[in-house]
């Protein structure tokens, strides 16, 4: 059966120290110094908005999480165990929002729902017409 991936890339990097806040409305508190990747991805492409912090995401095969208040065209992740795993990031590093990457990592769509209190389909069909997307097994 074939499955939807939505990936993206990493399009910029910061460096936080503890106290520094990351998101619309200062969402997120960084509890001590961390490394936060931003992605080319937001609600405008049918990303889910009220995706909390926490919510899981693939970046270079690693699993971290969306941190701060997803916006219309970027979400912020956290880099902290690609570092601790000894993982270089930097730009252009493929993200995994749900589906299977290039490396063949795979975060299940169900997964990125269930943590958005939503459903998979309602997220497959929010995908925007703007966004490229591969469909695996087709």
């Amino acid at each position: 059966m074939p499955a939807m991936s939505l990936t993206s890339r990493v399009i910029g990097l910061q460096s936080l120290q503890a106290g520094d806040t990351v998101g619309y409305g200062s969402t997120f508190t960084a509890p001590e110094a961390m490394r936060i990747g931003v992605v080319a991805c937001g609600y405008a492409d049918g990303y889910p908005r009220h995706a909390p912090t926490g919510t899981p995401v693939l970046v270079g095969g690693v699993r971290t999480r969306v941190v701060g208040r997803v916006s219309m065209d970027m979400i912020t992740v956290d880099l902290t165990p690609l570092e601790a795993a000894g993982v270089p990031v930097g730009v252009g590093a493929e993200v995994v929002l749900w589906g299977r990457g290039s490396d063949g990592s795979v975060l299940p769509v169900d997964e990125v729902a269930q943590s958005a209190a939503t459903t998979a389909y309602e997220l497959l069909c929010a995908v925007a017409p703007r966004v490229p997307f591969a469909v695996d097994g087709a």
